[in-house]
């Protein structure tokens, strides 16, 4: 598995994705978040594909409609100020036990997380970066 990601983060493209926390819901997993990624959104306006996959452009994270396979589904619109769509599946992203939880934001911070993106699934996340909104 440490080859799998090792490779996955030296080949696979990378991107930083602004994300909405989720808080954990099972205890037995460890420490971790859970975030939804945040995606600009390359569907045409009033697409309503199904499914949907990641593809990095321009060092942004988005999504287009899927091909040739199932896809993943848009869970909505993404929060005021955010790029374009969340997608419903949250991906988890374990923290070590002396760091503080980074998804208790305070005002005017939002959470990022840098991921590889895989041709199918889920994009993998790499480390995670609070940073505060511009004035």
């Amino acid at each position: 598995v440490v080859g799998k990601f090792a490779w996955d983060r030296s080949a696979l493209p990378r991107v930083w994705a602004r994300t909405v926390p989720v808080h954990p819901s099972d205890p037995l997993r460890g420490r971790y978040v859970r975030l939804w990624l945040d995606a600009e959104d390359h569907r045409a306006a009033g697409d309503s594909t199904a499914g949907v996959e990641f593809f990095a452009r321009d060092s942004v994270l988005a999504v287009r409609p899927a091909t040739g396979w199932r896809g993943l589904r848009v869970r909505g619109p993404s929060p005021p100020g955010a790029a374009g769509v969340v997608v419903w599946e949250p991906v988890a992203c374990f923290i070590p036990e002396h760091v503080p939880d980074p998804s208790r934001l305070e005002p005017g911070q939002t959470l990022w997380v840098e991921v590889s993106i895989p041709r199918r699934g889920l994009p993998r996340p790499i480390q995670i970066e609070v940073r505060r909104d511009a004035p």
